[in-house]
């Protein structure tokens, strides 16, 4: 088939974890056979040194960047031509306008990939609209595509007419993220890798800063960019503005723990699981994390991941023996490789479509 994706980016994974998650099923897809472009609002903050996939770069996919939606929605009114599946996604900044143009001039399956599924939510709750679509486009998708399952998806059918909505969760690459070497700058007692967000802060400061602060001896790490001036870094947290997706293997294999802190939304919600919850996995770490209704269903609790309720029990982990640790980390890393890799994910969406145009 020929796919084309309307979203975030896939040309930087700056400040987003979109990125990594169309790397994954683009470069999944393609390897099933597919042809794939991606269509991309040339954000600047995403461009220069921000930018770690350049289109050209790019050998999956046929990345389209643009400025203007009005030149790209002519291009992509002949690429609809011989299409046969459009996937509009979250937070594609022209999205509104996107969906109505689909609607008028695709006849073929319209898939929206929601990456945001709470934030989305929340929003046509309280204003009627995201900003990327507006609460009444969405029956014009037919498969609602979620990164949060559970009881959303009878939500976005139920309340906002969607005629499908499924999980796609996010994935990993086995042949990417998978135990590497050690490296030295990574090396800590516990590390985080995320974007700052106001409303994760203050689980980072809880199962993070406040173990560093008792255990001054130990080295922490968090990496992410858009952290305020203002947080007060203990001495032995050593911060990353950016660790390229590259290098997130290193990162997890160097981290003896590794945290996990979901967004406020997506807690509420639960059966939110992040990339960075899958990568660490796959990277064999062992897992500290936030407790959600449903992560049970991805990882056990006490046997594949670690559920501390205070930074109490962060320090007593830290006494945990290599072998304990490792352990964890291999039972996860089982886990997520036989469910949520990059494949698994080109298939669902791939049988979603073979059923669309079977019915069609």
């Amino acid at each position: 088939m020929r796919l084309i994706f309307l979203g975030l980016s896939i040309t930087s994974a700056w400040g987003n974890g979109h990125a990594t998650t169309y790397r994954g099923l683009c470069r999944a897809l393609a390897a099933r056979g597919h042809g794939v472009v991606f269509y991309e609002w040339d954000a600047p903050w995403y461009g220069g040194k921000h930018r770690d996939l350049p289109p050209s770069a790019c050998d999956y996919a046929d990345v389209r960047l643009f400025k203007h939606w009005s030149a790209a929605r002519r291009e992509l009114r002949r690429e609809l031509l011989d299409a046969d599946a459009v996937v509009l996604g979250s937070y594609f900044r022209p999205g509104i306008d996107a969906a109505d143009f689909l609607a008028q001039d695709f006849n073929g399956p319209r898939l929206f990939y929601d990456i945001d599924t709470p934030i989305t939510v929340r929003a046509y709750r309280d204003r009627g609209a995201a900003e990327y679509l507006r609460a009444d486009q969405v029956p014009i998708f037919d498969v609602y595509f979620s990164f949060t399952g559970g009881p959303v998806l009878r939500e976005l059918e139920t309340r906002y007419g969607s005629p499908r909505a499924v999980p796609l969760y996010c994935a990993v690459d086995p042949a990417h993220h998978a135990p590497t070497p050690q490296r030295g700058a990574y090396r800590c007692a516990l590390g985080f890798m995320g974007t700052y967000a106001p409303d994760r802060q203050p689980t980072l400061e809880r199962l993070l800063l406040e173990p560093a602060r008792r255990r001054p001896g130990l080295d922490f790490v968090v990496a992410g960019p858009q952290y305020p001036d203002d947080v007060a870094w203990p001495a032995n947290v050593r911060r990353f503005e950016h660790v390229r997706p590259a290098d997130h293997p290193a990162f997890y294999s160097s981290n003896r723990l590794t945290l996990n802190v979901t967004r406020e939304e997506m807690r509420r919600w639960g059966w939110s699981p992040s990339v960075r919850i899958f990568e660490a996995a796959a990277c064999g770490a062992a897992i500290v994390s936030d407790a959600w209704e449903g992560l049970d269903q991805f990882l056990e609790p006490g046997v594949e991941v670690l559920l501390p309720r205070s930074a109490d029990d962060v320090v007593a982990y830290m006494e945990l023996s290599d072998a304990e640790l490792r352990a964890i980390g291999e039972a996860a890393r089982e886990r997520i490789l036989k469910s949520h890799t990059n494949d698994a994910r080109a298939a669902a969406l791939e049988g979603e479509l073979d059923r669309l145009l079977q019915r069609a």
